[in-house]
């Protein structure tokens, strides 16, 4: 089998996701480039909030200085940062009345840790943003 000359593919990994058992193979990798991204910047991810779950631009600020904060705490132990698609689902939840603190408990803290300090951490933050 020959691949047409316009034939692409690209993947997307996200390195040390998964499980050791689960990572790919050294000869795997080798066959791909590899491009590091983070994180888009806070203005940028506010314009996805905000135009994916409908709420205007202050909340959707809000919600991704929200990201940016809960992502530092996982230098303190929490395991994995807050994902865009999380504060867009906090966002459609306020959008839909429910209050800015409890959207965030549900959509973000209870969906990234059920360890009872990290998500009082995180409502600490939700509470110091939306007020």
């Amino acid at each position: 089998l020959e691949a047409h000359p316009d034939f692409l593919l690209v993947i997307s990994y996200n390195p040390g996701y998964q499980s050791v058992l689960k990572d790919l193979k050294h000869s795997t990798r080798q066959r791909f480039v590899t491009i590091d991204f983070d994180y888009a910047p806070r203005d940028k991810e506010a314009q996805v909030i905000a135009h994916e779950s409908g709420v205007p631009m202050e909340t959707a600020l809000e919600l991704a200085k929200l990201g940016e904060k809960v992502r530092h705490l996982k230098a303190s132990g929490l395991e994995e940062g807050v994902s865009t698609r999380l504060l867009i689902y906090a966002g459609l939840l306020m959008r839909q009345g429910v209050p800015p603190r409890r959207a965030c408990e549900v959509a973000v803290s209870r969906s990234l840790t059920d360890d009872a300090e990290s998500q009082r951490a995180i409502g600490e933050l939700a509470q110091a943003i939306f007020g």
